[in-house]
């Protein structure tokens, strides 16, 4: 159970990451391509002029705020357009405009004249397959004939009637229901075939066997792209099943780094003593945005309800409430309505809000066995810090156990975390300098 819930918070993390990304993350990071005709050209498109595109697609393009590629998109673009159509593996994080580059091709594939599918687009959940959808449908707004249908759940095509829509965008079960149960339409007349998030897709049960029936039952020339976070071991064997003879973009992993974050402990009697040194330090810090981490659900609701008692505007999200729930208090917590954000793991990886200057570890991250959880500790206090700004990260010390696990943290990372006194005015204020 444990281990479907990881799989399941990746992909509302992915989610929650494209939701609240309002701008595309700038990388320093270089694409890598990788051919297996490595004397055939390689072009980059500065500009979207250069591409061939409609001219009601470009006005789409430019409606949604995009000037001029991004560094994915140079690279991919030129490839992804081109004739003869080539298939593609592309591995960026959330962010870079990889989603806009498929949504493009495949808007640029359609031919309006031909009243059935000829683009299928897989997403591993009906959310992320909503969001890719709204993408498309902003992007092409100014393309009224090229029709758009999901094969989401809740959504079930009746037997013997025929889809008419050019693109399809859906989950691998309902749309495998589609063509095997349904037979809505001929797999055979598809030309486009893309798989996003192909890690998440791979760790949600099913999902890749599906992936590989629908593949299979296309046409042998239809242009398969797969797009992925991450490409390790796992994503590559489930790439190469699926994706004959591609071209491979990747552009690395911007690496969550500890060097722009400054690291500290206080050290507390109990859970008022606490409570006490986050007030203090809330009460002296300029901060813009805090994230606060606590290890369960309760200890995060008490906290919370404690804060506002003190009068303090505060964002409570842990993993009980709904998706809906969450896109929405994190919304007003990017907007800066609430300054506070007091929370479980579930938001200790992907969620990107550039004001945040100030992490506090109330409780510190351990596993199920009580040890220290190394990776949450890192995806928590890279909540802030990011977009190479600089961060502090503090963790509070209330015995014996967590003090061991802080000094686990950093003999593992190599890095001295300071002490510092949180009732220390002078010392909280040089914080900042």
């Amino acid at each position: 159970m444990a281990a479907e819930d990881t799989k399941n918070e990746l992909a509302e993390s992915s989610l929650l990451t494209k939701l609240l990304r309002d701008k595309l993350v700038v990388t320093k990071h270089e694409v890598e391509v990788l051919r297996s005709d490595p004397s055939s050209p390689l072009y980059s498109a500065k500009s979207f002029e250069e591409l061939p595109l409609s001219a009601n697609l470009r006005r789409g393009v430019y409606d949604m705020g995009f000037n001029k590629p991004s560094k994915i998109q140079e690279t991919a673009l030129p490839m992804l357009l081109a004739d003869p159509p080539v298939n593609m593996i592309a591995q960026s994080q959330s962010g870079t405009g990889k989603t806009a580059a498929f949504v493009l091709t495949m808007l640029s594939r359609v031919d309006a004249t031909k009243p059935y599918p000829q683009v299928i687009c897989l997403s591993p959940t009906y959310e992320l397959a909503r969001q890719t959808g709204k993408v498309a449908e902003a992007m092409g707004k100014h393309c009224p004939h090229i029709k758009i249908n999901y094969a989401v759940r809740g959504n079930q095509f009746p037997r013997g009637q025929k889809c008419t829509d050019h693109i399809i965008i859906g989950t691998p079960g309902t749309l495998l229901d589609w063509i095997r149960k349904s037979k809505c339409f001929e797999p055979r007349k598809v030309s486009v075939f893309v798989l996003d998030e192909a890690d998440i897709m791979i760790a949600l049960q099913g999902h890749q066997d599906q992936s590989i029936r629908i593949h299979k039952s296309l046409h042998k020339d239809c242009q398969v792209l797969l797009f992925s976070a991450t490409y390790d071991e796992d994503v590559m064997k489930f790439a190469e099943t699926v994706v004959p003879n591609p071209i491979i973009i990747r552009l690395r992993r911007e690496e969550e780094s500890l060097d722009n974050i400054k690291q500290y402990y206080v050290v507390c009697k109990n859970s008022e003593d606490k409570f006490e040194a986050l007030c203090n330090m809330y009460g002296v810090l300029s901060i813009g945005q805090c994230v606060v981490f606590c290890h369960t659900r309760r200890n995060a609701a008490w906290l919370a309800e404690k804060m506002v008692k003190e009068g303090h505007a505060v964002a409570l999200l842990s993993g009980e409430i709904t998706i809906e729930q969450r896109i929405a208090v994190l919304e007003r917590f990017r907007l800066g309505k609430e300054k506070l954000l007091i929370t479980t793991n579930v938001s200790a990886r992907g969620i990107d809000v550039e004001q945040v200057t100030l992490v506090i570890n109330y409780d510190m991250p351990m596993d199920m066995q009580g040890k220290a959880d190394f990776e949450t500790y890192l995806h928590r206090i890279g909540r802030t810090g990011r977009f190479g700004k600089s961060g502090i990260a503090v963790n509070f010390i209330d015995g014996q156990r967590s003090m061991n696990i802080m000094k686990k943290i950093e003999e593992h990372f190599g890095k001295k975390i300071q002490h510092l006194q949180a009732d220390d005015v002078d010392e909280l204020e040089n914080l900042q300098k």
